[in-house]
């Protein structure tokens, strides 16, 4: 019976970092199922699923703290099992861009929160605008939405939310 194991890991952005966990990881039989990685600032950052048989995660949770130990990694470990999908959803993309300021991702997650829309994937950034300099900021998130919910109105709802924010943005369905 596959058993699953999400590893976390932050610290210092070094190379080598996901060479020596994937191994960690492949040398007892694991298989990596899905993996977020990132650095921030100076910091790498990662988030990572693998599954086996049972003596394989045990062997894995074992092995892998010592490898992130060797890169100056703090981990945390921990047991999981295959997401289940309670009801029927769409999944949709959504986009937005703006001028930053604090209170955008807030703000958006509360619009799909009172909704009980899951928010599945995030990433945010900042950069500046290509001819003024200007402090942008930009977020991608993956939504669930459920099948009850008409779309037509729900588009409506977040673009006139948006445009109030001056926040300029996008929702499509998910391919």
């Amino acid at each position: 019976m596959q058993e699953f194991l999400v590893i976390s890991a932050i610290g210092e952005d070094k190379s080598g970092i996901i060479n020596g966990l994937s191994h960690a990881a492949s040398e007892n039989g694991c298989n990596i199922l899905d993996t977020r990685m990132t650095v921030l600032g100076g910091e790498f950052a990662m988030i990572m699923m693998i599954s086996g048989q049972a003596e394989q995660i045990a062997q894995a949770e074992l092995i892998i703290p010592q490898v992130a130990d060797s890169f100056g990694l703090t981990t945390i470990l921990k047991r999981t099992r295959p997401r289940q999908e309670a009801d029927a959803s769409l999944p949709y993309y959504i986009s937005v861009v703006s001028l930053d300021h604090p209170g955008i991702v807030r703000e958006i997650a509360g619009f799909f929160s009172q909704r009980e829309i899951n928010i599945e994937e995030m990433e945010t950034g900042t950069y500046a605008a290509a001819h003024t300099g200007s402090p942008m900021f930009s977020l991608d998130i993956a939504v669930k939405v459920p099948a009850k919910e008409a779309i037509a109105p729900l588009k409506e709802a977040f673009i006139a939310f948006c445009d109030e924010r001056n926040l300029d943005a996008t929702i499509e369905p998910r391919r």
